[in-house]
């Protein structure tokens, strides 16, 4: 879901850091500091233009191109390897300071440079059926505990709720 405004912004950020020109990032259009994410939106995006089956391209070009994709991918989704193909190119995540194309534009999660989660964005994908039935039985078995507590606690003391008193302190009254 990269859309061309999206890889317009990232062209002239890629331009700034010579190592970049020719990167997998720039291969994959997005930036150094995209998430793990939306690396692979845009690589599902690209392999759907380029897979040597569905694309007008001559079949040795759209192969190359496509064993390009699949390289870069590969190299930009296992964390190790990626972390290594960075120090290969010296780009830094941590070191390089990036300023919003648009200041006035309000803040919003398309715009966001990293996740605060490093691999997984939990609005990435609704809970499953299963996921939602164990959310269900943990409620209920909740639920249950706190009942049995109450109605323990309610035959211990015959019906009768009592005051509580802290240990030590004894108060005395006289009519």
């Amino acid at each position: 879901m990269t859309s061309p405004r999206n890889s317009s912004q990232q062209q002239p950020q890629s331009e700034n850091h010579p190592a970049l020109s020719s990167s997998y990032y720039t291969l994959l259009g997005v930036h150094p500091s995209a998430t793990p994410i939306e690396i692979r939106r845009a690589y599902w995006e690209l392999s759907k233009l380029y897979h040597p089956d569905t694309t007008s391209l001559s079949k040795a070009s759209a192969t190359a191109k496509f064993q390009k994709l699949n390289e870069a991918y590969a190299t930009l989704c296992n964390p190790d390897r990626r972390q290594s193909y960075d120090q290969k190119i010296r780009y830094s995540r941590y070191h390089l300071i990036q300023v919003p194309t648009d200041l006035n534009q309000p803040y919003s999660k398309n715009n966001r440079s990293h996740s605060s989660s490093a691999y997984l964005d939990p609005t990435d994908r609704p809970l499953s059926s299963g996921e939602i039935f164990s959310l269900f039985l943990m409620g209920i078995t909740l639920m249950g505990c706190l009942l049995l507590a109450i109605v323990i606690g309610l035959a211990n003391s015959n019906g009768v709720l009592q005051p509580i008193q802290p240990p030590g302190l004894i108060i005395l009254l006289n009519f």
